[in-house]
């Protein structure tokens, strides 16, 4: 996998957001060290997620529901 970490954020949940764009993998890593992927995630929405204000919203409005998803 060729991991993309997303520029450096502050968030009250989530420590890190990793994407492979050849796999379509986003994967969030939480402050309480669980980790989720979800699959199939488009590049526009890895690099608007990159780009939001409050990825904590951004999560719960565009990606949760959205996309396949697993705990790993």
């Amino acid at each position: 996998m060729a991991w993309q970490d997303f520029a450096p954020f502050t968030s009250s949940n989530i420590a890190a957001i990793r994407y492979d764009e050849d796999q379509l993998l986003l994967e969030v890593e939480f402050l309480n060290s669980t980790r989720y992927h979800y699959y199939e995630v488009p590049p526009q929405i890895a690099q608007a997620f990159d780009q939001a204000g409050s990825k904590g919203t951004f999560l719960a409005s565009t990606i949760k529901g959205h996309y396949r998803y697993s705990r790993v």
